[in-house]
């Protein structure tokens, strides 16, 4: 399966490594304004997680500064978009009408217009829209997932999700840093955890939130709480850009079910901990979960080279589902807009 990657940034870096770790799936082709990111510089690359690439070797793939030429590249089966968000929604379209199957990273588009246009563009071409909501797709999460669906230690009473990074420093002054390209923080990171309970317990009823607003409007930290009507059980999310730069990026979760507790966090040395009536156990993740890799985006495109290589649908990736994670995190931004709390449809 050929994989051509759009967009030479943070995101786009990691799906180029994550590529090599995928059996029968390959990097044939690449597109980017910066040539000195396609002849391999890779320096100047920074994320919230992870060391710079530095120099890559990219000899033996196709290299375009052009979209229109790239999208052409009969050696591309899926595009990869790794495009700050203002883009998904033209190069999604145009790369499905030009007969590639899409991969675009979250979170799917701005509005629900662009969501619903490139879905219905996926209906219209019968190319396949997938977007990387890759917490699906990372053994510690995938472990709760499984905890919750077999119903091995009894159901489900609370879960709270955690995930906070520090300000990016490496991105300063560029697009990372302008809410109108990312969708802000509730869009850009917390709609991780939005999507996550929405896999885990399907739609909330109603979402209450309040949040902590920056002097340009953007909600940089929000504490949402998830309404279930008629079910036993209390959801919560805290999310946002407001931690100390000695932080970095830190995720977690606590889990309470009637027969056990789960708890997770990324700065821990021991990352998932599972304690029951018998004891304490630090979970081997390589036993307890199907995934084959602990890196998420290794899983997340493995799975869709494997769907699209078997004629099987990428529910875990669906574009539908993507856009509904997004409409949830509208309604959460209303919520703390409101100071009330919002129905969900």
């Amino acid at each position: 399966m050929n994989i051509g990657i759009i967009g030479l940034g943070f995101m786009g870096s990691t799906h180029f490594r994550a590529i090599q770790q995928v059996p029968g799936a390959r990097v044939s082709a690449l597109c980017d304004s910066i040539q000195k990111r396609l002849d391999g510089d890779w320096r100047d690359i920074r994320g919230n997680i992870g060391e710079s690439a530095g120099i890559v070797d990219l000899s033996g793939i196709n290299k375009y500064l052009e979209v229109d030429k790239f999208l052409a590249d009969p050696e591309v089966d899926i595009v990869d978009v790794c495009l700050p968000t203002p883009f998904h929604r033209d190069i999604a379209i145009r790369a499905m009408e030009a007969g590639k199957h899409v991969l675009v990273e979250k979170p799917i588009a701005l509005t629900l217009e662009d969501a619903d246009a490139m879905v219905e563009a996926s209906r219209r071409t019968g190319k396949k829209l997938m977007v990387g909501q890759v917490v699906r797709f990372f053994p510690q999460f995938d472990f709760v997932k499984q905890a919750v669906a077999s119903g091995e230690y009894g159901a489900l009473l609370g879960i709270h999700l955690k995930r906070v990074i520090s300000k990016p420093s490496w991105s300063a002054g560029g697009w990372f840093n302008d809410p109108k390209q990312t969708g802000g923080i509730v869009l850009d990171l917390h709609i991780h955890d939005s999507d996550f309970i929405r896999y885990l317990l399907g739609m909330p009823d109603a979402v209450q939130c309040s949040g902590v607003v920056s002097p340009a409007g953007e909600v940089v930290y929000v504490s949402a709480q998830y309404l279930y009507e008629g079910r036993n059980l209390t959801v919560t999310a805290n999310s946002g850009a407001i931690a100390s730069p000695t932080v970095v990026f830190e995720q977690g979760y606590d889990v309470y079910l009637e027969k056990a507790t789960i708890r997770y966090n990324s700065l821990d040395e021991a990352p998932v901990t599972l304690y029951t009536d018998e004891g304490k156990q630090v979970v081997d993740l390589q036993k307890a979960v199907d995934l084959p890799n602990p890196d998420g985006w290794v899983n997340e495109i493995a799975y869709a080279v494997k769907c699209l290589s078997e004629g099987k649908e990428p529910e875990l990736l669906a574009g539908a589902s993507a856009r509904d994670s997004m409409y949830l995190c509208l309604k959460e931004l209303e919520s703390v807009s409101t100071g009330k709390p919002v129905k969900v449809s």
